[in-house]
């Protein structure tokens, strides 16, 4: 099945990182619809561990759009969907006082960007 979206020129994705979906979300809502390259700045001046990681999904989808295809024009590529899904809880446990044992849970997440070209007369 073809994408939904037909502007979007390129994807990235990394899974399994080892964050949890919430917090990454609150990075990842930053840079939705924002200029690829405004993106990038924003994601190097957040504070955020999982900063870093998202900004590293963004350069590989420029590279992928890059890849892709080869007259497309990197100033006017845009963040055209960015998005966190949770992946995989890893279940441990933590000792406890009078030899119990406490389980908690290490999540994990999948981050998706997707990028799209804006017309044009758009950027005028």
């Amino acid at each position: 099945m073809a994408d939904v979206y037909p502007d979007n020129v390129s994807k990235a994705e990394a899974r399994y990182v080892r964050v949890s979906p919430q917090k990454a979300r609150l990075v990842v809502d930053m840079i939705r619809g924002q200029q690829a390259g405004d993106a990038i700045h924003i994601l190097s001046a957040v504070n955020k561990r999982i900063a870093p990681a998202v900004e590293k999904v963004l350069r590989s989808a420029i590279a992928n759009a890059e890849n892709k295809n080869e007259d497309v024009d990197i100033d006017r590529l845009f963040v055209s969907e960015a998005y966190v899904n949770e992946g995989p809880r890893q279940k441990r446990i933590r000792p406890a006082p009078m030899g119990r044992a406490y389980r908690y849970q290490r999540r994990t997440s999948h981050i998706v960007v997707k990028l799209g070209e804006r017309e044009a007369e758009a950027e005028e």
